[in-house]
């Protein structure tokens, strides 16, 4: 979190108590990110932000690369993400190698690669949809169009994503031809909706900046006359989000395993205005997206990377 993050949330609990800007909870420490150093059938060597880190497989350690692979598919100078079990640091659970995504709408589309608006403050990000994916992909996103959503899930390969898998339904229309929204006659103190993730490191030099083990959120409904700004794309989000500023916490609970965490809101999620989508796993049927968890954060609550999204409950402050 910048200072800048953490002087905002100092003054507004300052401001109206504690109670309406929580502190942020501690990070996992069974959560690791970092780049491959050596990997061998039993165990990984990772360089992170605190030096080099050393980490076993079990028999029931599961890896994935774009699929459920092997530990002979990590590769030296992988980005990984690790996830420990039984309660301790190091024994890895899950890893996954080289993660991906590209969410927002398309730019252009030629052959199997689009290019895609991830919204206000993000580089535009292309994907590559390899034609073992193509299938599956023509089903959760009829028209790879200009003007279309589009949100799937891959390995970063040089400048681009390898989409594999799709993360959920978008509709057979543009962005721009969707529902008129009603306004929200109140807001309620605890929203339904679907959690998603990002990667405000763009998967690099994840051993060296701390962008990439950020703990936090990226909202959908920033404050227009400051933190989104002028040039802020969003639009009336699914659901009725109160407007907050980055600093404002957020606690967010995932409803398939029941853990919970207050996280920072540290940048915008414009783009995540415009998806009205479900997940296609876990429980519930919330619809709509609540906030974009950081990749670290995501995966400390229990969220599956490669699923793409749970169903959650959040409160605001």
């Amino acid at each position: 979190m910048s200072v800048d993050v953490q002087e905002r949330r100092r003054f507004t609990a300052a401001l109206l108590g504690e109670d309406a800007a929580p502190p942020p909870s501690d990070p996992s420490p069974q959560v690791v990110r970092g780049v491959v150093l050596h990997v061998t059938a039993h165990m990984l060597t990772v360089a992170t932000l605190k030096g080099e880190e050393r980490f076993l497989f079990e028999r029931t350690t599961s890896f994935w690369r774009g699929r459920d692979v092997g530990p002979q598919d990590v590769r030296v100078g992988d980005d990984v993400l690790v996830r420990c079990g039984g309660g301790g640091r190091w024994v890895v659970d899950r890893l996954w190698a080289q993660l991906g995504r590209v969410t927002g709408t398309i730019v252009s589309a030629d052959g199997d690669t689009v290019v895609v608006d991830p919204g206000h403050g993000r580089p535009r990000a292309v994907a590559v949809i390899p034609y073992r994916s193509s299938g599956r992909m023509a089903v959760r996103h009829p028209v790879l169009e200009p003007g279309y959503l589009f949100d799937a899930v891959g390995v970063r390969e040089g400048g681009a994503v390898h989409t594999t898998v799709p993360v959920t339904t978008q509709p057979p229309h543009p962005a721009s031809r969707a529902p008129r929204r009603p306004p929200a006659r109140r807001v309620p103190e605890a929203l339904s909706g679907i959690v998603t993730w990002y990667d405000p490191a763009y998967g690099r030099a994840a051993h060296t900046d701390p962008r990439a083990h950020a703990a936090g959120a990226a909202y959908p409904a920033l404050d227009p006359g400051s933190d989104c700004g002028p040039d802020c794309d969003r639009s009336d989000p699914c659901l009725p989000l109160p407007l907050l500023s980055l600093g404002a916490t957020v606690t967010v609970r995932n409803d398939d395993t029941g853990v919970s965490a207050v996280f920072p809101v540290l940048n915008c999620a414009s783009a995540a205005s415009r998806f009205c989508d479900r997940c296609r796993e876990g429980s519930g049927d919330a619809s709509g997206r609540l906030a974009e968890l950081t990749l670290p954060a995501f995966t400390a609550l229990g969220g599956r990377p490669e699923a793409g999204c749970f169903a959650a409950t959040m409160e605001a402050g």
